[in-house]
């Protein structure tokens, strides 16, 4: 009788090992086709230092830029005292932070903006199909992440990541879709643009 109780016993934890097992390995597919869903790019890792009793403790700083490519960006930052616990922390702050951004025609802005953060201020333009992408690195990883196509932008003043990311997050919040003034003003599309019912440049501009 013992011995079948100890074997009933050892059946049921290996039972219990082999879901505990396949529960990780389903958990951690879905966090690799989350991951996949996105696109991240890692701006900027400093080492920082602590100063304490016993000396100086270091540490890294990581800056991340997150988005889907279809319009929704974010940023985060994390600290740690290894890298690749730093870039997760930052990585997870972006994802919480995400934004939309209306884009014309899913590949440019609708309009010229202005943003300003610190000493950072950055100029972005909306370009035509084929200019490209022509901004500064960490400007370059905001727009690659977003989805945008055709940009042209520039970054006058500082040149610290942190400031510029933020200063560009600020220009992009600046921009407003025709449809959504149109709401806001209480008019139709055609209105915005100062066109003609009849006028087929008139028409609403998809957000």
């Amino acid at each position: 009788m013992a011995r079948a109780a100890e074997k009933t016993a050892e059946n049921e934890e290996s039972g219990r090992r082999r879901r505990r097992k396949r529960e990780e390995g389903s958990e951690a597919a879905g966090n690799d086709a989350e991951r996949n869903e996105y696109i991240d790019k890692l701006v900027a890792i400093n080492r920082v230092a602590k100063v304490v009793k016993g000396g100086k403790r270091f540490g890294f700083a990581a800056l991340i830029v997150m988005g889907d490519g279809k319009g929704r960006v974010g940023y985060g930052t994390g600290k740690a005292r290894e890298v690749p616990e730093a870039i997760r922390k930052a990585t997870e702050s972006a994802k919480r932070n995400l934004v939309r951004v209306p884009l014309r025609e899913g590949r440019t802005i609708h309009h010229d903006a202005k943003g300003m953060f610190g000493s950072g201020m950055v100029v972005l333009r909306a370009a035509p199909p084929g200019t490209g992408i022509i901004a500064g690195g960490p400007m370059r990883a905001v727009f690659e992440a977003l989805g945008i196509q055709d940009v042209v932008a520039k970054s006058v003043g500082t040149s610290n990541p942190h400031n510029m990311v933020k200063a560009t997050f600020a220009a992009l919040a600046a921009v407003a879709s025709p449809r959504s003034v149109a709401n806001r003003r209480g008019k139709k599309v055609n209105e915005i643009f100062g066109k003609k019912p009849g006028d087929k440049a008139g028409e609403a501009v998809e957000a």
